[in-house]
């Protein structure tokens, strides 16, 4: 992961296949085909792969570029299980001036969760998630959420899964439309969100807005 300060929208640019994985010392580097936007991509650039903010480490040609993945990342998120010929979500790192179509996405993934149920109709398809326990705390109804890099919101939170409603523009233009029941996918969670969870946490819930109000308001779990 990036360990700069670039941020992201969720907005994904274009899909990109893994076309090499090779141990290095301390993870694996991965090959990416990432197609025509490689040209405006130099060593060091920052790219979210699959919502995982990696630097650019080689170039290959005129569509291909390395990024090195350490172990930690590897097993957080599900680059970890990747192989040749997977697709990957892409975006590059947020400019100044750049507009913000989805929401702030740092590009940090929380954890990951597993597709328990799709419920497909016409005009959407609902995809239903069991994090991590340590993510369903940031998971609010009606919050922003980063699924594999992909800025979405949360329709609906039940127990210990929550929710995400699919248009078929997203279907098409991202790897979430080929997920299947079983799928494991990244998740990043709404960064006030976390922030506010974790200050809770830390102050004991001490004061005003208190960890239990929010709970019974129905935002936190």
């Amino acid at each position: 992961m990036s360990w700069g300060w670039d941020l992201f929208t969720g907005i994904i640019e274009r899909t990109g296949t893994i076309v090499g994985t090779a141990a290095v010392p301390g993870g694996r580097r991965l090959r990416v085909d990432i197609g025509p936007i490689a040209a405006e991509c130099p060593l060091g650039a920052s790219i979210a792969v699959s919502g995982v903010c990696l630097t650019v480490a080689q170039i290959h040609g005129d569509r291909e570029v390395a990024f090195d993945v350490i172990t930690e990342t590897l097993d957080r998120t599900v680059l970890g299980s990747k192989r040749v010929g997977d697709a990957v979500n892409l975006e590059r790192s947020l400019r100044v001036g750049d507009r913000l179509d989805g929401h702030f996405v740092q590009g940090h993934v929380d954890g990951t969760g597993t597709v328990t149920q799709i419920v497909s109709s016409p005009r959407e398809r609902v995809i239903w998630l069991e994090p991590e326990e340590l993510v369903r705390a940031f998971m609010i109804p009606k919050g922003s959420v980063a699924i594999d890099g992909v800025s979405l919101t949360i329709a609906g939170v039940e127990r210990t899964r929550c929710s995400v409603a699919l248009i078929p523009t997203t279907l098409d233009v991202t790897t979430l439309g080929s997920l299947n029941k079983g799928d494991r996918v990244n998740i990043e969670s709404d960064i006030l969100a976390r922030t506010i969870v974790h200050h809770l946490r830390s102050t004991g819930g001490a004061g005003a807005l208190s960890l239990e109000t929010l709970q019974d308001a129905g935002f936190v779990k």
